[in-house]
């Protein structure tokens, strides 16, 4: 999964439009993520490991905003054998093109159905496992819910959702000391002052996180029988919710 080296916001712009999954960012995006999500590498490792363990024979898996195919990838490796289906799902054409150049690079007996459209008009059914790997927060937040609730009756008993997260915090004084941290892993791995203000600005509109407490209120409110924070690095999380 080669990509470039992310330099889109490396000069100065009169104005900062939206953040968009556009062709520059696909193009970059595995170095974008690699450089700004802490732990990134172990999340998409993990969530293969949890497929191996939970992946039902003759279900489905969905990778809702799939992006370069990580995840999926990383499923794929573990239910060889299972005669289960991937439903890798991203709204951006670049990214579902660049997806199915990481996919094809690999040989597998695992289907995967990769589908360019919105992750809102997807019917799951038949699943053992759905995965929203940073996906959830670029939703408006009044759309959360209900495709929560959606994934919910489309998982089978004992099925699990991995939901993967930039998280906001209550507390001030913990929001502040954690972003800091954050924005020092990204001056470690090379972006510069310029970039990540510039950068900021352009997820500001876009990205709404949420708080711990809100993702485990809505996900028990829903129905889901277990709910833990496996991996948490300064404001990045993996959660994991079992029916």
């Amino acid at each position: 999964m080669n990509s470039s080296q992310d330099t889109i916001y490396a000069q100065p712009a009169d104005q900062i439009a939206d953040f968009q999954f556009d062709s520059r960012v696909a193009g970059v995006f595995g170095d974008m993520i690699r450089r700004s999500v802490p732990g990134y590498a172990q999340i998409i490792a993990t969530i293969g490991d949890f497929a191996h363990r939970s992946v039902k024979p003759g279900t489905r898996v969905y990778d809702l905003g799939c992006s370069l195919g990580a995840a999926t990838l990383s499923v794929r490796r573990q239910i060889e054998g299972r005669d289960c289906e991937i439903i890798a799902v991203d709204y951006s054409e670049s990214m579902v093109k660049r997806c199915q150049e990481n996919l094809s690079a690999y040989v597998s007996d695992t289907k995967v159905d990769l589908i360019q459209g919105d992750i809102r008009d997807i019917k799951i059914e038949n699943a053992s496992m759905v995965i929203l790997n940073f996906t959830l927060q670029f939703l408006p937040p009044e759309d959360r819910i209900l495709l929560l609730q959606r994934i919910f009756n489309g998982l089978k008993k004992g099925g699990i959702l991995v939901l993967s997260e930039k998280l906001r915090f209550e507390d001030q004084a913990i929001q502040e000391l954690l972003d800091a941290q954050h924005l020092d892993f990204k001056r470690a791995n090379g972006y510069s002052e310029l970039e990540i203000s510039q950068k900021r600005s352009a997820l500001e509109n876009v990205m709404k996180p949420d708080s711990m407490q809100t993702h485990e209120t809505r996900l028990t409110d829903i129905g889901f029988s277990h709910f833990s924070t496996w991996f948490q690095c300064f404001n990045f999380a993996s959660m994991v919710a079992i029916k």
